[in-house]
């Protein structure tokens, strides 16, 4: 039996190609609001090495004008602490894109999957008003393996990377069943078990080189959503850098 999500997926290509030759590129600017915890804020690593700075600086490389970065994350949040913290905020859509990574803190307090699961999807709606009501201009993330981590040493790591793909397949589920975009990075956390450059000083956060990867995965589908060529453009004009807030 072919999963309903293909159908939803298969519907909208012609609906982006539409949009696509509608909206064109170039006089568009763009409004970026990420949201999640602590690998959003990126601690441990420069304001400007946290991934969504890399990505909306991706996307003007080739050519976007991004004119805002909103981060909304706070180191620890879960994700009913991430959707008090949207409430606080008090945003003014529509932004051009949004970006969820969340989950990582529901997992580490052992917290229910099947409460991540509601909660998440109440962000996903929050996530697609936000955008206008575009639910193709979300893109929700994957959790990191925090398990491979020298932090973790003393924990039970397969323990911790089996809970951590049974929260990352309720995000893929429900983002697809949403119409929004998934995007897999936890196998690239993985590979900090053998590298230990790809970790911040404190032996749990990623660094700026993981960053650096985690926003290349990512750049493809975003240029896609954006109608953007996926290429570099010298000339592309350089917007303010992203900050966090509240």
């Amino acid at each position: 039996m072919i999963h309903p999500s293909f159908w939803l997926v298969l519907c909208s290509v012609p609906l982006l190609l539409i949009e696509c030759r509608r909206e064109g590129i170039g006089t568009r600017t763009f409004r970026y609001l990420a949201l999640g915890d602590s690998y959003t804020i990126g601690e441990g690593v420069e304001a400007s090495k946290r991934w969504p700075v890399l990505l909306a600086e991706k996307i003007r490389q080739a050519g976007g004008d991004v004119q805002e970065v909103r981060i909304i994350a706070r180191t620890g949040w879960t994700t009913d602490e991430l959707m008090a913290g949207v409430d606080r905020a008090a945003l003014e859509g529509p932004y051009d894109l949004v970006t969820l990574l969340i989950g990582v803190n529901n997992q580490y307090r052992g917290r229910d999957v099947e409460e991540f699961r509601i909660q998440l999807i109440d962000l996903l709606h929050r996530a697609r008003n936000l955008a206008g009501g575009r639910a193709e201009r979300v893109v929700a993330v994957s959790i990191p393996d925090w398990g491979v981590t020298p932090f973790a040493r003393t924990r039970n790591r397969d323990r911790i990377s089996r809970e951590i793909d049974s929260f990352n397949a309720v995000k893929r589920a429900e983002a697809e069943r949403a119409g929004s975009h998934f995007v897999d990075i936890t196998s690239l956390s993985r590979k900090a078990v053998n590298d230990s450059a790809l970790l911040a000083s404190d032996g749990l956060h990623p660094s700026a080189e993981m960053y650096g990867l985690w926003a290349n995965k990512i750049a493809p589908v975003v240029m896609k959503t954006l109608c953007i060529k996926h290429t570099s453009n010298p000339r592309a004009r350089h917007g303010e850098q992203g900050h966090a807030g509240e």
